[in-house]
């Protein structure tokens, strides 16, 4: 792109000439939220840019009294630039001396102080954006833990991590994304964990994104940095937990942190990143154990339960005798696929419309589906009542399983297989689940296998993937992300 926006101009020593280019290309004097504040100190004209509701007008209102005293207290000088500069009360100023850098700055919610005939700008943070305070995210609750949890601010979600991990070599680079929207999106790993090699492949991938904006955050970050297309199966983990996030720093992974999104993204990730949960490390191990083959039974049923049930209703002759219950007892109008089918569907419906629906209407909301769409299906003979049993325990796995993303990809490889096991009976199953495997195992994620550590198979790491092992007991990080440090403790202990 070669317009305004994309030019290295330098500030102009004239600040009357500064205005006229802020208005003709930032909108000065037509947005009413950008302003310019004019003040005189030591017979100099200073300008200070702002944004209204992105800056912190308390800190502004201190700055100015900073340097409006000066004209009492400091006589005139040669080093005026200098002085002015040192009476800015404030942790975080920096120089620049290009428009296009200030420009983004005054964007971003700092202020910029202009002084006449210097051809730089004073960068100083006095941001204080909009938005809400640290919480217990609603879809990674634990009965115990922390209730804080990343919110919209990159600022917050940093310090959030930060506070957990105080240890000199955490690292978080920052750059802008987005040619228009200049989101910031920052890196986080710990130097001399984290395998350099990918630290370098993120960062490479991250500034390589050319779009005009990434309103949309984590989401359309992951698309760029993972080349997803329509695979449906997600190849990052999101969470909105700061302690998982901090532990995957830990491991050795990279975060990448998005301003405007409670999500921060973890790579790599593998299809088992994404059936973890923190309430399993809240736990004692073998609660935690428990806990985790509860969820991956949920995971199974919410796939292959729906095609394995409907396999042995449509073909009885696969039952031993002590199953022989298990199918319709009686007959409907409709053919048996269409009732899941349409069941299936009106679950979907359900999910969708609580999402749309306030909070106290979706009582009433599932109370009205369960009672009188569910009961009385069946009563005027639209459903067997096994259909509704088995869509709903699907369902129930399908809400069990951690990762809403790998939930509604797991959705969609059910309905294939009930396609196939409709079209093809027993040899639809054996051959959809043969190639459901195939196709997990071809997926790579930032180069990770995306079925690691079944496939290759990994015999140490599928036995931390079934049971949850103490944190004495964990020593060795995973070697997904080949860590530089292989030991989380001293290997002597």
């Amino acid at each position: 792109m070669t317009n305004d926006l994309n030019r290295k101009e330098p500030i102009p020593k004239n600040i009357e000439e500064l205005e006229k280019i802020f208005e003709k290309r930032i909108g000065l004097g037509v947005s009413f939220d950008l302003g310019v504040r004019h003040i005189k100190v030591l017979k100099k004209n200073i300008q200070i840019y702002y944004i209204n509701g992105l800056t912190d007008t308390l800190f502004i209102i201190h700055i100015l009294r900073e340097l409006v005293d000066l004209n009492g207290s400091d006589r005139l000088s040669s080093k005026i630039y200098d002085i002015i500069q040192n009476r800015i009360v404030n942790q975080s100023v920096e120089v620049v001396k290009t428009i296009d850098e200030m420009a983004d700055q005054v964007l971003s919610g700092l202020i910029a102080i202009v002084v006449e005939g210097e051809g730089e700008a004073i960068i100083v943070d006095v941001r204080s954006y909009p938005g809400r305070q640290p919480m217990e995210p609603d879809t990674e609750k634990v009965v115990r833990g922390s209730r804080d949890g990343y919110v919209e601010n990159i600022i917050i979600n940093t310090a959030l991590t930060r506070r957990r991990i105080r240890d000199e070599r955490l690292r978080f680079e920052i750059m802008k994304v987005g040619e228009r929207s200049k989101t910031d999106v920052a890196i986080g790993y710990i130097e001399g964990v984290a395998n350099p090699d990918f630290v370098k492949t993120v960062k490479k991938e991250l500034k390589t994104i050319d779009v005009d904006g990434i309103t949309m955050a984590d989401k359309t970050i992951e698309e760029f940095l993972l080349k997803q297309g329509y695979n449906p199966y997600p190849l990052v983990r999101y969470t909105e937990r700061a302690d998982v996030g901090s532990i995957h720093l830990l491991e050795g992974h990279v975060l990448i942190f998005i301003d405007t999104s409670p999500s921060v993204m973890v790579t790599p990730a593998t299809f088992f990143h994404h059936l973890q949960h923190a309430e399993e490390y809240r736990q004692s191990a073998a609660v935690g154990t428990f806990i985790r083959w509860v969820r991956y039974l949920g995971v199974l049923a919410s796939i292959f339960l729906l095609p394995l049930w409907y396999l042995f209703a449509i073909e009885p002759s696969l039952l031993p005798e002590h199953l022989e219950f298990i199918g319709p007892n009686k007959q409907t109008n409709i053919p048996l696929i269409l009732q899941i089918f349409i069941a299936d569907m009106g679950i979907e419906f359900l999910r969708i419309a609580a999402i749309h629906t306030p909070t106290p209407l979706a009582t009433a909301m599932g109370l009205i589906a369960a009672v009188l769409i569910g009961q009385i299906a069946v009563d005027v003979g639209l459903f067997v009542s096994e259909v509704i049993l088995y869509v709903s325990v699907a369902a129930i796995g399908t809400y069990a399983t951690p990762s809403y993303e790998l939930s509604v990809a797991n959705k969609i490889a059910k309905v294939v297989l009930m396609l196939l096991v409709a079209f093809f009976k027993l040899p639809g199953l054996l051959i959809g689940g043969t190639l459901f495997v195939i196709y997990l195992a071809h997926i790579r994620a930032l180069n990770a296998p995306y079925l690691w550590p079944f496939i290759p198979f990994n015999p140490q790491a599928i036995t931390h993937i079934l049971i949850r092992r103490t944190v004495p007991g964990s020593k060795i990080r995973p070697s997904i992300v080949h860590p530089r440090d292989r030991f989380r403790q001293p290997a002597d202990k």
